[in-house]
């Protein structure tokens, strides 16, 4: 564990950049606290500091009216907007993966669910007027590379995803304004799709005429192309490949954790968390016999489309022994989820988890 810039103790991966995982045991919480939520970047170099007073939000590209927009613009000249989302790694849970993958190894703290607060990019952009031949967008943070080889983490949406209206830029979450590991003082909240597209320490906006093509859209972040939850083999990897989108279907057990030790006859609740990429979390089974058969589990309400759902079980273990139980999910459209999974890079896993308990 290490503690970090306004962060509690958490798990470390690397620190230059600086890449932190959630401890387990807050996700008993619906919503993680600014404190321990995860951290992700790409590139080594932040600023020591971001001055609020002078920051501005560019907005360039095929549009009418190039902004600037300073933070207090973005709270008074703009109606403001939220979203209860779960932002999650691309790459969450990728040291699960067997054969084992490159890249950062999470277990399954590479996520984070929380409600965020900002502007509708929507609204931004028609107030500079968006010219007709828009494609994509593109947006760029502060943060930046020691070599001019290494290419900004800049990505892209459609601009069609965005006029749909749930893209958020965001300057608070959880009521508060963001942390600076988190992103601070703007990140951008695409809901349902993988936190790869929220980009932190958000000060540019491109709007283009093409399709964006830079390294971290068309090389980096792909998946096998059309194929469900990017499910590949590793004798046989897919020649197509896309970039990574929506989240898919996933659930998780949080409490109590792997291999505790509990007592016979005593009654424990058993729960974890799903989450879909916003068609909703209808059904969260368990089973106790390997997969053969499966009783569905309690839900509690919905926190918001594209939030996780947490899950209960009421468990009274009879007799002592070794315990293995397995969960899925399913969401309101027929997903659910595969008893294996793997690509070669890590990303979208989510394979039918198992947990193992023991008792005395």
């Amino acid at each position: 564990m290490v503690t970090a810039d306004g962060k509690d103790p958490m798990i470390l991966l690397t620190d230059r950049p600086p890449n932190l995982e959630t401890p387990l045991h807050y996700f008993t919480e619906d919503f993680t606290p600014s404190e321990v939520f995860f951290v992700r970047w790409h590139l080594p170099v932040l600023p020591p500091k971001v001055n609020e007073d002078s920051f501005q939000l560019h907005i360039t590209g095929n549009v009418n009216k190039v902004l600037s927009l300073s933070l207090k613009d973005l709270r008074e000249k703009f109606p403001a907007d939220s979203v209860v989302a779960l932002a999650a790694c691309a790459g969450n849970a990728r040291s699960f993966c067997d054969p084992r993958v490159p890249g950062g190894q999470w277990k399954n703290g590479a996520m984070g669910n929380a409600t965020w607060k900002g502007v509708l990019l929507k609204n931004i952009l028609d107030s500079t007027g968006v010219k007709s031949g828009t494609m994509d967008v593109a947006f760029n943070g502060l943060d930046h590379s020691s070599y001019e080889t290494i290419a900004d983490f800049e990505k892209a949406l459609s601009i069609s995803h965005i006029m749909e209206g749930e893209v958020l830029v965001a300057y608070e979450m959880n009521g508060e304004p963001l942390p600076y590991l988190n992103g601070y003082p703007l990140k951008l909240i695409v809901p349902g799709w993988y936190a790869t597209y929220w980009v932190g320490m958000l000060s540019e906006i491109t709007v283009l005429t093409d399709t964006f093509d830079g390294y971290w859209m068309k090389k980096a972040y792909l998946v096998p192309k059309g194929i469900k939850d990017a499910n590949e083999k590793p004798d046989s990897l897919q020649k197509e490949m896309e970039p990574i989108t929506k989240l898919d279907v996933r659930s998780i057990f949080v409490t109590p954790e792997p291999d505790s030790i509990l007592k016979k006859n005593i009654a424990y609740e058993i729960q974890g968390l799903a989450f879909d990429s916003g068609a909703g979390i209808v059904k969260v089974e368990l089973s106790t016999d390997g997969g053969k058969n499966w009783v569905e589990t309690k839900l509690d309400p919905e926190l918001g489309k594209y939030a996780w759902r947490r899950w209960r079980y009421q468990f009274t273990p009879s007799s002592s022994g070794t315990y293995i139980f397995k969960i899925k999910a399913t969401n309101k459209a027929g997903d659910t989820q595969p008893e294996q999974h793997w690509n070669r890079s890590g990303y979208m896993r989510n394979a039918i988890e198992t947990l193992t308990l023991k008792v005395k």
